[in-house]
């Protein structure tokens, strides 16, 4: 009886200890979760303080230019939950590079160099802590120059037009210059008043100029007569063309299959030699050698270039410049002449003459010198690569003669005087909606720079983009 009753009474308490046992494996299952897999989602709830604190609460690394200019720092707050601010000394000229880190939200390297701005990377974290007991960011020296850096935002100011530059060492692919207009101060969207920071955002990105816009990154451009470069690249690669042949430059072209027409815009119609065609840029001479050598050789050279290329990062990200994939004849004399669907960025307008000042090598562009700790030790330096052969070194030579006779009195490109310049332009496409681009690099002989310039719609302004390219030029040899 006894023991009948003892059954009785622990199929209750069986039923209680699988119960317990049961929400038991569910509270550690979901501990385990939260530990595992919360931490992301709950640092980035804006609700959660936590992150914010931590991430204001020590020295961030400084971002320097190459010549050492502070253009990122971090002050004590002086009141607040936060005890570090961040300041950008430099402001407008630097926007595009630096970015800048809000409460929530990081651009530009400010974004790209995080980890070791902050003092996450392990590396930095583990140095900091053994050295100093406390968290610190590292250093992030740039390969801007100020002094290029000042020339090209000048430049794009006085012009008063929407544009970006970028200056480029055709030796290593450091970027010497990298600004956009219009453009905004940085330290306007590193305040901790959420209210502000909130409606200064707001204004930046309903500004229909869009100051916020990286253009010479992210934004794309056809690319009118700079993109002769690519079809010259191409017939001389061809072995059909060399720069003393002559090509065929009807004063009117008609394009296949289609009721329009190229029109000649070349003083020697007719059979000009490639060189003279260059120098002139005869848009028919070129739509004609479109025709001629079809759609797949002039891709695979944009390619060679780097055009379709999506996997560019310096480190910040570059929206790729676009080569069609496909086109019919028509299509392909346009594109022959940079027009169609070609789209370039103000940095392949740079690299294009990179590669052929650096022998037909492009290297790759980066941003980023050297990352330092605070006891000044260096943990990561650039190492220059190749990206592209984008031509071979001969054929790199005829680019280079023929831009050099397109910047001299006669040519259409951008000269400046005192240095022997190698350049193409598109400020003359003759409609007000076309857009100025020029590419050019110099000392023509002995390059040091790249330079890749757009305006905007520059109407009767077009000339201020050969203007730009030579402020910047100077700038860096000086």
């Amino acid at each position: 009886m006894a023991g009948s009753r003892g059954r009785l009474l622990d199929v209750p308490l069986l039923r209680v200890a699988r119960l317990s046992a049961a929400m038991l494996f569910v509270l550690l299952t979901h501990i385990t979760l939260l530990q595992s897999i919360g931490p992301p989602t709950l640092n980035a709830d804006r609700r959660n303080e936590r992150p914010l604190l931590a991430r204001y609460g020590h020295p961030r690394g400084a971002i320097l230019s190459y010549d050492g200019t502070p253009l990122a720092v971090s002050r004590p707050s002086g009141a607040g939950p936060y005890r570090y601010r961040r300041l950008y000394p430099q402001g407008e000229p630097y926007a595009a590079v630096t970015g800048y880190t809000a409460l929530h939200r990081a651009t530009g390297i400010e974004h790209a160099q995080d980890a070791v701005l902050s003092g996450a990377d392990p590396k930095v974290r583990l140095r900091s802590l053994v050295q100093r007991g406390t968290i610190e960011g590292a250093d992030v020296r740039l390969t801007i120059s100020d002094r290029v850096q000042r020339a090209a935002h000048q430049g794009l100011r006085s012009a008063g037009l929407p544009g970006a530059v970028v200056a480029l060492d055709p030796a290593t692919g450091a970027v010497r210059a990298l600004a956009t207009y219009p453009t905004y101060d940085p330290n306007a969207l590193a305040t901790f008043d959420r209210g502000r920071l909130a409606e200064t955002a707001r204004r930046l990105r309903q500004e229909p100029a869009q100051p916020l816009l990286n253009r010479a990154l992210n934004q794309v451009y056809p690319p009118g007569s700079t993109f002769k470069l690519v079809t010259a690249a191409a017939a001389l690669a061809s072995g059909e063309y060399s720069p003393s042949a002559p090509v065929e430059a009807p004063a009117r072209l008609r394009l296949p299959g289609a009721p329009a027409y190229v029109e000649g815009r070349c003083a020697e119609s007719g059979r000009p030699t490639l060189a003279y065609a260059f120098q002139a840029s005869c848009d028919t001479a070129f739509a004609t050698i479109g025709l001629r050598l079809g759609q797949d050789p002039l891709r695979d050279q944009a390619e060679a270039f780097g055009f379709n290329a999506g996997n560019l990062r310096i480190p910040l990200p570059a929206t790729p410049s676009r080569y069609p994939l496909t086109a019919d004849r028509s299509q392909t004399a346009l594109a022959a002449i940079g027009h169609h669907e070609n789209r370039v960025t103000p940095l392949m307008v740079a690299m294009m003459s990179a590669a052929v000042a650096n022998d037909g090598v492009l290297m790759r562009p980066y941003l980023v010198e050297e990352v330092r700790l605070p006891d000044g030790s260096v943990i990561n330096r650039a190492d220059p690569a190749p990206y592209r052969r984008a031509v071979s070194p001969g054929l790199a030579r005829s680019l280079a003669a023929m831009m050099t006779s397109a910047s001299s009195p006669g040519g259409t490109a951008a000269g400046s005087p005192g240095v022997r310049m190698a350049s193409k332009t598109a400020a003359d496409e003759g409609e007000p909606a076309d857009h100025a681009l020029v590419t050019a690099f110099a000392p023509a002989q002995t390059p040091e720079v790249a330079v890749g310039v757009v305006l905007e719609r520059p109407g009767d302004r077009a000339d201020a983009v050969a203007v730009i390219a030579r402020a910047v030029i100077e700038a860096a040899l000086g």
